[in-house]
């Protein structure tokens, strides 16, 4: 690979007080990184300083630079985005601490939309410091959907031997079933089909469907959702050439072992697609948003306050969402490639 053709990734800093900037350090120590990629860390240098001296990390150096047409693809770089009277308080949900990941977040999106990196990784945010007139979102994932002008978007998990997607994200459990429609289910079903070829390579994505109720429902003695609405969704989705299967009771499937046969799980809410995601997956697993025009990756993990600045986060987890990054970048290119040069 050409330097001049490497892709150019940014990296938000997130919550200050947590161990986006330990995770974020420790992955780019290793200079193979920056042999993929030039790293390009929207935060403060004042911030990284802190946060290596605290996990007392030496043989770290970044470049800071003032904007993205400065950076050095030899090595990490660090744009400040940040205010200079922002304090770390490690291990606390401060609104100063807050402002500093929004702050981040807007200027790399900025950058984003006008081409000048090419994706973006995002270290985890606390979702109420961050809470304000310019944020009033449950996380990233709305966030970009709203600044990338994109309707519907899905949450995707992505582990080793598993992919988990949601149709219903961070909402409360009791609004479950009202959200849930045949017209959404079967979006989701679209977007993670198309995002499966797309975007990871997979030319006749199998997908499996999870239901609702215990049971998947006992044929509507448990809930009437499967038979009404998942059923539908899952056949109409067949019409389309989709290759979607289920509905599956959750707990057998994953107890069972049956999600190593497909491709995808699509699972109707947060946690009954997340327990079982992090229980396989948590330290390396990978937040990954489907169906958005641009590639925004996360660790799977979040701020971790209770071991901030005390060097004991692992960056399996941000390494990993560099590593997806690379090569749904990869595969995009290619497919546009294929699309504009058919044999």
């Amino acid at each position: 690979m050409k330097l001049e053709n490497k892709i150019k990734i940014g990296i938000t800093h997130g919550d200050i007080n947590g161990i986006g900037y330990e995770v974020i350090i420790k992955t780019l120590m290793d200079n193979r990184i920056s042999e993929l990629c030039t790293p390009i860390i929207y935060g403060s240098p004042k911030f990284a300083a802190y946060h290596r001296k605290a996990i007392d990390i030496q043989n770290f150096n970044v470049n800071q630079i003032k904007s993205v047409e400065q950076a050095n693809i030899k090595r990490p770089n660090i744009i400040d985005c940040c205010a200079d009277n922002v304090r770390i308080e490690l291990g606390k949900a401060t609104k100063s601490a807050g402002k500093a990941a929004f702050d981040a977040l807007e200027k790399a999106t900025a950058d984003l939309k006008e081409g000048k990196i090419d994706a973006i990784v995002t270290a985890p945010i606390n979702k109420e410091s961050i809470q304000s007139e310019d944020f009033n979102f449950p996380g990233h994932t709305e966030y970009l959907a709203k600044k990338f002008d994109t309707e519907d978007v899905l949450m995707l998990m992505i582990g080793e031997n598993i992919r988990v997607a949601v149709v219903t994200g961070h909402i409360p459990v009791k609004d479950i079933s009202t959200e849930l429609t045949e017209e959404k289910i079967l979006k989701k079903i679209e977007i993670l089909h198309n995002t499966l070829k797309n975007d990871f390579g997979i030319q006749r994505p199998k997908i499996a469907i999870l239901g609702l109720n215990p049971h998947s429902g006992d044929n509507g003695l448990i809930g009437k959702e499967e038979e009404e609405i998942i059923i539908p969704a899952i056949n109409k989705a067949k019409e389309k050439g989709i290759i979607a299967v289920g509905p599956y009771p959750s707990d057998g499937f994953f107890g069972s072992g049956s999600y190593t046969k497909f491709d995808a799980i699509l699972a109707m809410y947060h946690d009954q697609g997340l327990i079982p995601f992090k229980t396989l997956n948590f330290t390396g697993g990978v937040n990954y948003t489907a169906g958005l025009p641009i590639i925004r990756t996360s660790p799977a993990h979040g701020t971790a306050f209770e071991i901030a600045g005390q060097g004991k986060a692992s960056c399996d987890s941000f390494r990993e969402a560099l590593f997806l990054t690379i090569d749904v970048f990869k595969n995009r290119k290619m497919l546009k490639e294929i699309t504009a040069n058919p044999l």
